[in-house]
C-alpha cells in the first residue's frame, strides 16, 4: 500500500496560508500608532473594479501619529477618500490636493474592547479556515483507504498527524490573537 498520494505537507502549508490571512488581517487593527498597514486590507473602487490601497496610493507614516496617503491619479481621491470613510477604522482623511493626511487618535477603553472583538472575529476565522482544511485532508484519506490505495493503519497514523498539525495550527492562531490583544489594550 502507498501513501505517497497524500501530502500531509500540503495540508500543513494550506494551515500555515490561514494563519498568514489571520495576520495581515490584524495588521490593519488600529493599536493607537500609525502604521502603514492600517490601511492595507483597505479596497477602493477604481477604474471599475475595487483595487487594494496599494495599487492606487502610496501610504507613509511622517510622524507616530499620522498617515500620509499620496494618490498618484488626482481623479482618484475621493474614490481614495470615501474607502477610508467607510473602512470602519475611524479615521477622517484630510484632503490637500493628492495627498490625505489620517491623524490617529487616542482609542479609548471602549475602542479597544471593539478591537479586541474583531480581532477575535478574525481568529475565529482563521480557526474554521483550519478546520476546512483538515477536513479536506481526512475526506482525502478516507478516499484514499476507500479505493484501496492505503491501508487502515496508513489512514489512522496519518489522521492522527492531520489531528495533530490542526492542533499545532490553532494554537498558533491563539498565540497571534492573544499577542495581538495584548498590543491594542496596552495603553
Amino acid at each position: 500500500m502507498t501513501t505517497a498520494s497524500f501530502d500531509l505537507a500540503d495540508i500543513k502549508r494550506r494551515m500555515q496560508g490561514a494563519i498568514g490571512v489571520l495576520k495581515d488581517e490584524l495588521g490593519g487593527l488600529r493599536t493607537g500608532r500609525a502604521s502603514a498597514s492600517l490601511l492595507e486590507p483597505i479596497m477602493v473602487e477604481a477604474y471599475g473594479s475595487r483595487m487594494p490601497m496599494n495599487q492606487v496610493a502610496t501610504v507613509s507614516v511622517p510622524e507616530a501619529r499620522l498617515l500620509q496617503v499620496q494618490v498618484w491619479d488626482r481623479s482618484m481621491v475621493s474614490a481614495v477618500e470615501k474607502a477610508i470613510q467607510n473602512s470602519n477604522l475611524g479615521l477622517n482623511p484630510a484632503t490637500e490636493g493628492q495627498v490625505l493626511r489620517l491623524r490617529i487618535p487616542e482609542l479609548n477603553q471602549e475602542r479597544r474592547q471593539e478591537l479586541v472583538k474583531v480581532a477575535h472575529k478574525y481568529a475565529e476565522a482563521a480557526r474554521v479556515s483550519v478546520r476546512h482544511v483538515r477536513r479536506d485532508g481526512m475526506d482525502q484519506l478516507k478516499k484514499l483507504e476507500k479505493d484501496a490505495e492505503m491501508s487502515a493503519d496508513d489512514l489512522d497514523r496519518l489522521s492522527k498527524d492531520v489531528q495533530k498539525a490542526t492542533d499545532e495550527a490553532i494554537i498558533e492562531v491563539d498565540q497571534v490573537v492573544a499577542h495581538k490583544e495584548k498590543e491594542i489594550l496596552s495603553v
